[in-house]
């Protein structure tokens, strides 16, 4: 990155470190912790949209959405997590390369040939021309698929519990005075739901940033793997060579997770105020205590 770096093997002390700390492959790694914040960007909203679909399905007087619903949740809490994170992106890889075979391929060749799943070329989903990001934003797809499908079933059991927790007093009063089921639902049941949500959110959460050095596992360029590549022991072979740093790097990761943590939990912290203010609850109630105070 600067001129003084054109040779390594010239520099010396805080020169050395700072041409090592700005090369090439530290930038990526520095990219990583984008990669993380966006997987949580996404995979956030996702999953919380597929729990509000599962806790509604549950709740559904149609007997066919109630068994989605309940199946969708019991199948996540009973498999264990690796598993869905190894599965989701295999499966959704090879069904998506399967739907293109049928139509850019001779659909008499069987793409089940022994133990082996083979596509023709023009099937593959990314193109062996695709350029690099393809590749890399693919991958990043179905990491999203795979988190958003396990926390979304963790999401509508929170959510379904939420629901329940609504008193039913209120919802006998809305009926009371006319409203329809749709109604009820948009106006009473889905705004006090939250309040009650939230604990059990804000700890999915707190799961799901625990859980993002899973990438490293599907394959996905993140942290985890950047910090093991770099912080290994670098022979003079390579243009900075090193003894095994990866404590340190390692350690990086730690003060960035407990920050993400740190942070999360002031910002819940307001929120949880925020929807508890004026609220029947007994967060609702000690926030009316505090107002009464001051």
């Amino acid at each position: 990155m600067f001129a003084m770096c054109a040779d390594p093997k010239a520099l010396e002390g805080l020169a050395w470190m700072l041409c090592y700390l700005t090369s090439g492959t530290h930038m990526l790694f520095y990219a990583s912790f984008g990669t993380v914040l966006g997987l949580l960007a996404v995979t956030a909203p996702a999953a919380l949209l597929l729990g509000f679909l599962g806790a509604l399905a549950a709740r559904s007087p149609v007997a066919p959405l109630r068994w989605i619903g309940r199946t969708y949740a019991a199948i996540v809490r009973g498999v264990p997590d690796v598993v869905f994170f190894l599965f989701v992106p295999i499966a959704l890889d090879q069904g998506i390369e399967w739907l293109r075979s049928r139509v850019l391929c001779d659909p008499s060749v069987p793409v089940r040939q022994g133990n082996e799943f083979v596509v023709c070329a023009a099937a593959k989903m990314p193109l062996s021309t695709s350029p690099e990001w393809v590749h890399d934003l693919y991958g990043i797809a179905l990491a999203v698929a795979a988190f958003a499908f396990v926390f979304g079933a963790f999401a509508a059991n929170v959510l379904y519990g939420a629901m329940g927790a609504v008193p039913r007093a209120q919802l006998e009063t809305a009926e009371a005075y006319g409203m329809t089921p749709r109604q009820i639902n948009r106006r009473i049941l889905i705004p006090q739901m939250w309040t009650y949500a939230l604990p059990g959110l804000s700890n999915l959460w707190m799961i799901l940033i625990k859980a993002t050095p899973l990438l490293f596992l599907l394959g996905v360029e993140d942290i985890v793997y950047w910090a093991r590549e770099l912080g290994g022991s670098k022979t003079t072979t390579y243009a900075y060579p090193h003894g095994d740093w990866r404590v340190w790097y390692f350690l990086a990761l730690l003060v960035f997770y407990l920050a993400m943590t740190w942070i999360s939990q002031r910002l819940i912290d307001r929120l949880a105020g925020r929807l508890s203010r004026g609220q029947a609850t007994m967060a609702g109630e000690a926030m009316r205590k505090a107002g009464t105070t001051a």
